[in-house]
């Protein structure tokens, strides 16, 4: 059963920093690419950006890019997401996702396999 746990959420400033983690049952080798997706009260599940596990790979949201940076720690089997210059449209549940299956076709899409609980992220103005 893979579980998958983050970590790391609260509340912020804007302008301000969080890192958040997230911790597989297993390792992140057995998961093609693995992935940060966040939702808003009222909107749809937006994906963040991702990560290929083999080659270190990342692909972002526009909304995100040059502020947050995904990464992962094979050793821990732990993904990461650096968020810098948050702002108040950055306030969302944070969830982690990852797939397995080697057919799969990594995107930002909401179609992933293994998905965990969230953190929230709350940034005040």
């Amino acid at each position: 059963q893979v579980q998958l746990v983050e970590s790391g959420g609260g509340s912020v400033q804007a302008g301000g920093s969080l890192k958040l983690s997230c911790a597989a049952s297993g390792s992140t080798k057995n998961f093609k690419c693995m992935a940060w997706f966040r939702q808003a009260p009222g909107k749809e599940r937006e994906g963040v950006a991702l990560l290929y596990t083999d080659d270190g790979g990342t692909v972002y949201a526009d909304s995100v890019k040059g502020r947050f940076t995904i990464s992962q720690d094979k050793s821990k089997n732990t993904v990461y997401l650096q968020m810098n210059s948050l702002k108040p449209e950055d306030t969302a549940m944070y969830v982690c996702a990852a797939e397995a299956s080697w057919w799969y076709r990594c995107g930002l899409r909401a179609d992933f396999g293994y998905w965990g609980q969230g953190t929230q992220v709350t940034v005040s103005s």
